[in-house]
């Protein structure tokens, strides 16, 4: 985001394709090739997760940046391969692949990168800081923005924060569950991932709690730190930010219901 720009506060879900969405999310008789078409105009953005576990063609990147609106932004998880290791500093091999797979198919609907670790990965401070340097933040004419999603308590600490600020890398913030929450702002842009939805509430979370998760999220955007939101390291220069929010897991059959909810707050 340039000086210029105002903050932009993007809300999703984790993919398009689930049987249940299609009860109540699409529209009865949509054909299956057109969900992402008709999800990319109720939402601003969209987490991939199937990039986590497998590569795709570059044709099938354009294809996606084709069928969503100007304004769209995906997300997408980084391979496991480079996150599932012992070593995080033989992952570069892994990321240069990814990087060079077809991502920047998507041309301006490339939003940030999520590198997800498993729960029982333990924050090493040299190692980590070997995994970021691995990271571009600039490919292909285009900027490149990270972010990684740590599931150990061993990360809850403000090594681990000072780290990703100096890489310009985003903690992602885990809202609502059992993961450790690091809500503290390390980059240029916020990436929260909200794991609440419930079946017994039509759209996935009671009204304050969206109510909430707005307002969390306009605060963010305005450059602040929201209440109730657990940090670990000392406050980040005030700075206006991106945000991007992702309704994912809970009770996944309301998840589009929530983050259309939230859009509507954010209005």
């Amino acid at each position: 985001m340039s000086q210029t720009e105002k903050p932009a506060v993007r809300v999703g879900i984790g993919g398009w394709t689930f049987e249940p969405w299609r009860d109540d999310f699409y529209p009865e008789g949509l054909a299956r090739k057109r969900e992402l078409e008709y999800a990319s105009r109720k939402l601003t953005s969209i987490e991939v997760n199937g990039t986590f576990y497998g590569s795709q063609k570059p044709e099938t990147f354009a294809k996606w940046h084709d069928e969503t609106p100007e304004d769209f932004v995906f997300a997408l998880k980084g391979p496991r391969f480079a996150t599932n290791r012992r070593v995080l500093a033989e992952a570069g091999e892994s990321v240069e692949r990814f990087i060079a797979s077809g991502v920047l198919e998507l041309k301006d609907k490339l939003g940030p990168i999520n590198w997800q670790f498993a729960g029982t990965k333990k924050f090493n401070p040299d190692d980590f800081e070997a995994f970021l340097k691995l990271l571009p933040h600039q490919a292909g004419g285009r900027t490149i923005r990270h972010a990684v999603e740590v599931r150990h308590d061993s990360f809850r600490t403000p090594d681990f924060v000072d780290l990703a600020r100096r890489y310009n890398v985003a903690v992602v913030t885990a809202g609502d569950s059992d993961y450790p929450q690091i809500a503290d702002p390390t980059a240029s842009f916020v990436y929260l991932r909200i794991m609440g939805t419930e079946e017994g509430h039509p759209l996935g979370y009671a009204p304050k709690a969206l109510d909430a998760w707005a307002e969390r999220a306009k605060a963010y955007a305005a450059g602040g730190v929201p209440k109730g939101l657990h940090s670990v390291g000392g406050a980040p220069k005030a700075a206006p930010r991106d945000v991007f929010l992702y309704v994912i897991s809970g009770h996944k059959a309301r998840n589009p219901a929530a983050a259309m909810a939230l859009i509507k707050r954010l209005k």
